[in-house]
């Protein structure tokens, strides 16, 4: 989760795309290079008995460039574990 953070407050559309999920990556991933990112909380993280599946509750915390208003994005995530690798499948 934080390595995806991290590609949104770079605009690394690559990491975004090569750590999701195949069967439920979009065709596309587009970033607004206006947003700013100001942080994240991991609220809570668990992993399934056999390691190969996992969720994230989260809240990041955003500023939207034209406006500067101030966001909030709170999810559940769930994610997959493959050859090693994490990935992330969706939001909950």
């Amino acid at each position: 989760m934080r390595s995806r953070y991290t590609a949104f407050v770079l605009g690394d559309e690559q990491h975004l795309r090569d750590s999701w999920f195949p069967a439920t990556r979009p065709d596309e991933v587009a970033l607004d290079p206006a947003t700013i990112w100001l942080g994240l909380d991991v609220l809570d993280a668990d992993t399934s008995a056999d390691g190969r599946s996992g969720r994230v509750r989260f809240r990041a915390k955003w500023r939207d460039g034209p406006s500067g208003a101030p966001r909030i994005l709170e999810e559940h995530s769930r994610f997959v574990r493959r050859a090693g690798r994490w990935y992330y499948v969706d939001a909950v």
